[in-house]
């Protein structure tokens, strides 16, 4: 299942997808399913 608002980056080519639409289905690319990308971490400000 898509998930709206989520990242989604393929590992064989390096490929991020955002998704805008959620629903049934899989992110495929390189006739892989595309893993959800954690969360970035943000610049410190020091």
């Amino acid at each position: 299942m898509s998930q709206l608002g989520k990242r989604y980056r393929c590992e064989e080519c390096g490929t991020e997808v955002l998704c805008t639409k959620g629903g049934e289905g899989a992110m495929v690319c390189c006739e892989k399913e595309m893993g959800l990308q954690g969360a970035k971490p943000l610049p410190s400000s020091d």
